[in-house]
C-alpha cells in the first residue's frame, strides 16, 4: 500500500523520520503523555529509537506498532509534515 513504511530512523529524542512507499516523508513525535497502557514502555527514549519496520509498519521488539495509514494521513495533512502522538 502507499502508506507502507520503507525507511525509519531516529533523528532526535522521541522523534522518528519516516519514508512511505508513495514518497511522502515526515516525522513522528511520540510525546510522553501518549505513553500509557501498552505504550508505557515508550517512556524510555532509548526504546523509541529502537523502532524498526516489519511488513511496512513501525514496530518495536515487544510487538507494539503504529498504524501506518493514520501516520500517513496525519503527516500528509500537516503543514510541517509532523505527526505528534499525544493524549
Amino acid at each position: 500500500m502507499y502508506w507502507d513504511i520503507l525507511d525509519i530512523h531516529a533523528i532526535a529524542p522521541r522523534t522518528l523520520a519516516v519514508l512511505f512507499a508513495d514518497g511522502l516523508r515526515g516525522t513522528v513525535f511520540i510525546d510522553i503523555s501518549f505513553c500509557t497502557g501498552v505504550f508505557e514502555v515508550l517512556k524510555e527514549d532509548s526504546i523509541v529509537s529502537q523502532a524498526f519496520i516489519e511488513n511496512g509498519v513501525v514496530t518495536w521488539e515487544n510487538g507494539l506498532d503504529l498504524a501506518p495509514d493514520t501516520m500517513h494521513k496525519e503527516i500528509k495533512n500537516s503543514p510541517n509534515h509532523c505527526y505528534s502522538l499525544k493524549r
